[in-house]
């Protein structure tokens, strides 16, 4: 994979972190917390980026770890933490790569991020890491967009005000791959100043895999996951509809 994909740098974080700042929810903190609050033991969050999610569940006195990919993403969650007293422990890892030296009760990968996993044998190999980590009967939480999304159009440009100047992204689609269900869009982050104009540019490359319903029941079940439910729109059990824009599947 080419390493501007799907890096999440320093730009890239500063609008993540401004865009979707901790504990602000699409319905997905209220979802997890209801699904993991009966778990006294450790949990793992992966692909945990600036904390959005990892840190009100701190606060409500779920033992949560996590890991990322991203430096920048991470010191932000670091920074947050730190604001509010918390603590725990985060690795700068990858999904293939992550290593505790204890076992989880659950793992959850909120956030379609799962689906930052383009290629389907890599995937396969991470359900398989995810159940080696987990105690018996732990559980397994993740969200993905319905493959429907796979033709949506994405937006154009979007724009963060900030002390003395401008954030802005651009996004252009540049492929839709059907066959193998996979989409890559260019994103376009520009830092403008009052004083100096533009100041900082960066281009990433962001590339999702998207699967069907049957075909992620399949592929747990290959991974060795049993008792799996799916779930619509963070509405426990609902089937996917016309209407579903975030699939919840949980496995054991």
């Amino acid at each position: 994979m080419n390493n501007l994909t799907n890096r999440y740098s320093t730009l890239a974080s500063w609008v993540y972190h401004l865009d979707k700042p901790i504990g602000r929810s699409f319905g997905d903190i209220e979802y997890y917390y209801e699904r993991l609050k009966e778990i006294k033991g450790p949990i793992l969050e992966a692909a945990v980026g600036n904390g959005r999610i990892l840190l009100p569940l701190l606060e409500k006195g779920l033992n949560v770890f996590g890991f990322d990919a991203s430096t920048e993403m991470l010191n932000y969650c670091k920074e947050e933490l730190k604001k509010r007293f918390l603590n725990t422990t985060l690795q700068l890892k990858r999904f293939d790569d992550f290593s505790f030296e204890q076992k989880f009760d659950a793992i959850i990968i909120p956030a379609g991020s799962f689906q930052l996993i383009t290629d389907i044998n890599e995937a396969m190999e991470v359900l398989k890491r995810f159940k080696n980590a987990l105690n018996v009967g732990g559980k397994l939480i993740l969200d993905l967009s319905p493959l429907s999304a796979l033709a949506e159009p994405t937006m154009n440009a979007r724009q963060w005000n900030i002390e003395n100047g401008l954030l802005t992204l651009t996004e252009s689609r540049v492929e839709v791959d059907y066959i193998n269900q996979k989409t890559v869009s260019q994103l376009r982050y520009e830092h403008w100043t009052n004083d100096k104009g533009l100041v900082q540019t960066e281009l990433d490359l962001f590339a999702l895999r998207f699967w069907g319903v049957k075909e992620f029941e399949l592929a747990l079940k290959l991974a060795g996951f049993t008792t799996i439910t799916c779930s619509s729109n963070y509405e426990y059990t609902q089937a996917p509809n016309s209407e579903t824009h975030t699939i919840t599947f949980e496995a054991i």
